[in-house]
């Protein structure tokens, strides 16, 4: 047998990713997390642009071209109030790598790593990698994340904690106090917050906040061009922070990636600096989605936490009721596949046409009926 690092022996296939590829062509996938708007057309002519005037035929700076991180600059400003300068931003390869430098610079081996459970699936696994042992922190009731569980959950191993609103897999946004707890608990214990903001601007109800505002020094954000413009395939995310947390962020992207794809990143660039109607949009097309698909799950006889953001939701469901769902047609990810507290229910994602959910529903409704 070959040998295997212990790291990634610790670490599996995501539970999202299996269910997807288990599912037939046919099926409506209602599993991954992808808009289905097209990217917007400004931020397609950005690339286009770049590539026909020259500029994506050599590496950019490892942190990315100025364009982008001034664009990234303005829109932490424009959303948050918050004051970075272009040196404190790295452009990654999407959200997913701007998580693993964050934990790579900060943690490693005999380090404890707080999490959401249930969770992006990516945070458990991503501190595995490090050699640090994530800790997962069940979420309350209405699925936010609790920062008295957190402030209970630290030891003195402790390096790190992952917040994220509004949430994956779950829709919940944090309530403003809980931000501020936040970004108090950092401050307080001396720990890094990294903050997932990727859907920061797909917000129904409530506020998006961030512990940046509350601990600037102490907190990462996370962001990616992913979900807000529908760019899931240009895969373009960046890190915002303290300088002396970016320039050890930044010695592990540019071995790790060197740069994110320049034609990616004049796209992001065009799509932050330009208009913004697009964004708000999308986000009145999935709060539709959203009641429409919360009203059918509870009509069924689902008991439904409404999300005030992103585009999930995340029932309490029977057992047997995902299979049976994924065995008529239709994907959803079973709950445990996100954190051990998160069995007993399941992920569906709206970012699909009305047409499909309807048809989802109805077909979730004869798979409900199979199981009770």
């Amino acid at each position: 047998m070959p040998q295997f690092s212990d790291r990634v022996e610790r670490i599996a296939i995501s539970g999202i990713r299996e269910v997807f590829e288990a599912a037939g062509e046919d099926a409506i996938n209602l599993g991954l997390g992808q808009p289905d708007f097209p990217t917007p057309e400004h931020a397609r002519q950005g690339a286009i642009d770049a590539i026909e005037a020259g500029k994506t035929d050599a590496y950019t700076g490892n942190k990315g071209v100025p364009e982008l991180r001034e664009g990234i600059v303005q829109k932490h400003e424009r959303d948050l109030g918050l004051e970075y300068h272009p040196e404190q931003i790295i452009a990654t390869a999407g959200g997913s790598e701007a998580l693993h430098i964050a934990l790579e610079a900060h943690v490693g081996p005999g380090d404890e790593v707080i999490i959401p459970d249930p969770g992006f699936v990516a945070y458990d696994a991503l501190t595995k990698l490090t050699g640090a042992e994530p800790v997962p922190v069940p979420v309350r009731d209405d699925l936010t994340i609790d920062p008295g569980a957190i402030e209970a959950a630290i030891t003195e191993d402790t390096a790190a904690f992952v917040v994220n609103s509004p949430g994956n897999p779950t829709g919940a946004v944090s309530p403003v106090e809980d931000v501020e707890a936040f970004g108090r608990i950092a401050e307080e214990h001396d720990l890094l917050c990294i903050s997932d903001e990727v859907y920061g601007r797909i917000l129904f109800e409530g506020e998006h906040r961030s512990p940046a505002e509350f601990a600037p020094e102490q907190t990462v954000i996370v962001d990616s061009a992913s979900k807000t413009y529908s760019m899931t395939g240009w895969r373009l995310g960046w890190v915002a922070g303290a300088p002396e947390r970016v320039e050890r962020m930044l010695r592990a992207h540019q071995y790790v990636q060197a740069c994110a794809s320049a034609p990616a990143q004049y796209a992001a660039a065009s799509a932050l600096n330009g208009p913004q109607d697009v964004v708000g949009e999308m986000a009145e097309t999935f709060q539709a989605r959203r009641d429409l698909v919360v009203d059918g799950l509870r009509e069924i006889g689902l008991d439904v936490p409404e999300p005030e953001g992103a585009f999930y939701v995340m029932p309490e469901v029977p057992e047997g009721f995902v299979d049976e769902c994924i065995a008529r047609g239709v994907v959803v990810v079973p709950g445990e596949a996100f954190g051990d507290a998160g069995e007993g229910y399941a992920r569906i994602s709206y970012a699909t046409s009305t047409e499909e959910l309807e048809e989802a529903l109805a077909i979730m409704a004869e798979a409900y009926e199979s199981v009770i």
